[in-house]
C-alpha cells in the first residue's frame, strides 16, 4: 500500500500489532504488518532473550519495541534500588486487597507480602532513567525498525539515540495538546489512541480524536507532517479504513491480538473476552495509577466501590495490584471459582467484536480482506 507508514517502516500493510507475546510479533510481521513487543515490564536480561528469539525466527522482517518512559510519575528523578518502592505502599491499600481476596475465598497471607510486591516494582524501575536506558541499550543492539514510548513525551535521550540509530520514534497520545508536544519533541509517528483503547488511554473517542489531531498536525508541520497511526477499539479492517479516511496513515492495534492462538493471555481471560460485549470493559486508575481500560470483573467492581481507597500514583498502584492479579490468574487457571470471578486483563471496547479465536496471521489476513471490502463499498458510492 502507498502509505507513509509502509515506506517508513518497510512493511506491506500499515497494520501495527502491539503485544507482549513474541510469537505474535513474528507472525504479524511475517504476514506483512509490523509486530511491536511491549517490554515495559521486562528486565534488560529478559528483553535480550526475547529479541534474540525474535531475530532467529522473523526472517529479517521489520519489528519494533514499546517502552513506558512517562514524563511524570511519582518516583521520577529518584535514585532507588529495585524493590525500594514497596515500603511506600500504605497499609490501607494492602488491607483492601486482602479483603477482596478473602471475599472470594482466597487466603491473602501468602499473596499480599512485601516480598511478592517487589515483583510489581519492575515497571516502576524501568520507568526511571537508568532503567529505561538499560532497555534502550538492549533494543538498539538488535535490528529494530521502531521504538515507541507508550506514556508521555519521550525523553530527549530516547529520541536522540533513536535518531542516531536511524530508528523512527512513535509516541502514544490521547489529546490534541499532547500530540502537539510530541511533534515539538520531534517524534516520527503519533499513535492517536481514543478512549476505546485497552490499557492506558484518554477519554476522547477515536472517531473524534483522529481527525482533530490530523488537522492540528497538518497546520503545525504542513510541509513535513508527522505520520499518524489510529488506535482505540480497532479490531477490523473496516475500522482501519474508516480511520485512514479521517487522516490516519494506518492502525495501531493491541486488544485484537489477545485472543489469538499465539497470545500469552490466560485461557480463562481469553474465554471471558470472547464472550464479552463492548460494554464489559471499564476505564479506571485502579490498575496502574493512570487511567487504563480493562475487562470488567469482580476485581474492578471492588475498586470502583465506595469502600475502595483512592488509587495510588504510578508506579505505586502497580506494586500492590500486579503481583496479586498474576497470582489470581494462575489460581483461576487451576479452577478456583473466586479467582475466575476476579480475573481481568487490559482490553479495549473492541472486545465486543472479538468473538472467534484465530491465529495472528489469520487476523492480519482478515484485516486486509475487510479493508478491501470497505474500500470497494466506498468506491461504489461514486459513478
Amino acid at each position: 500500500m502507498k502509505s507513509p507508514i509502509c515506506e517508513m517502516l518497510g512493511i506491506e500493510f500499515p497494520l501495527v500489532a502491539f503485544t507482549h507475546c513474541r510469537d505474535v510479533v513474528v507472525e504479524v510481521s511475517k504476514a506483512g504488518g509490523m509486530g511491536v513487543l511491549g517490554a515495559a515490564g521486562m528486565s534488560a536480561e529478559k528483553l535480550e532473550v526475547e529479541l534474540n528469539w525474535i531475530d532467529d525466527r522473523i526472517g529479517g522482517r521489520p519489528y519494533g519495541v514499546d517502552l513506558i518512559v512517562p514524563a511524570k510519575f511519582a518516583t521520577k528523578g529518584e535514585k532507588s534500588k529495585p524493590g525500594d518502592n514497596v515500603s511506600k505502599v500504605p497499609d490501607t491499600h494492602k488491607d483492601f486487597v486482602k479483603k477482596i481476596l478473602r471475599d472470594h475465598d482466597i487466603d491473602p497471607d501468602e499473596i499480599v507480602t512485601d516480598e511478592r510486591m517487589k515483583r510489581g516494582t519492575r515497571l516502576g524501575d524501568n520507568m526511571a532513567d537508568n532503567g529505561a536506558q538499560a532497555l534502550l541499550d538492549v533494543c538498539f543492539a538488535h535490528p529494530i525498525r521502531l521504538i515507541a514510548n507508550a506514556l508521555g513525551t519521550p525523553p530527549a535521550y530516547m529520541t536522540e539515540r533513536a535518531k542516531a540509530e536511524g530508528v523512527p520514534v512513535a509516541a502514544l497520545v490521547g489529546a490534541k495538546e499532547h500530540a502537539i508536544k510530541q511533534v515539538l519533541a520531534d517524534v516520527d509517528i503519533l499513535v492517536v489512541a481514543g478512549g476505546e483503547a485497552g490499557g492506558h488511554c484518554g477519554d476522547v473517542s477515536t472517531l473524534v480524536l483522529v481527525p482533530e489531531i490530523a488537522r492540528a498536525v497538518r497546520e503545525l508541520r504542513p510541509d513535513n507532517p508527522v505520520s499518524i497511526l489510529a488506535a482505540g477499539g480497532i479490531v477490523t479492517g473496516e475500522q482501519m479504513a474508516a480511520c485512514m479516511a479521517m487522516g490516519a496513515d494506518g492502525a495501531w492495534t493491541g486488544s485484537v491480538w489477545l485472543t489469538t492462538a499465539e497470545a500469552e493471555t490466560s485461557p480463562v481471560v481469553k474465554e471471558k473476552m470472547l464472550a464479552a460485549s463492548s460494554r464489559d470493559t471499564i476505564r479506571s486508575k485502579a490498575r496502574t495509577g493512570k487511567y487504563s481500560r480493562q475487562l470488567r470483573s469482580a476485581w474492578t467492581d471492588a475498586w470502583e466501590s465506595e469502600a475502595a481507597p483512592a488509587p495510588l500514583p504510578m508506579p505505586y498502584q502497580s506494586i500492590v495490584t500486579e503481583p496479586v492479579m498474576g497470582r489470581v490468574t494462575r489460581m483461576a487457571e487451576g479452577g478456583h471459582e473466586g479467582a475466575k470471578q476476579l480475573a481481568s486483563y487490559f482490553v479495549g471496547q473492541g472486545v465486543g467484536l472479538m468473538n472467534e479465536p484465530l491465529g495472528a496471521g489469520q487476523v492480519v489476513q482478515a484485516f486486509k480482506e475487510d479493508f478491501i471490502a470497505a474500500y470497494e463499498r466506498m468506491n461504489g458510492l461514486f459513478e
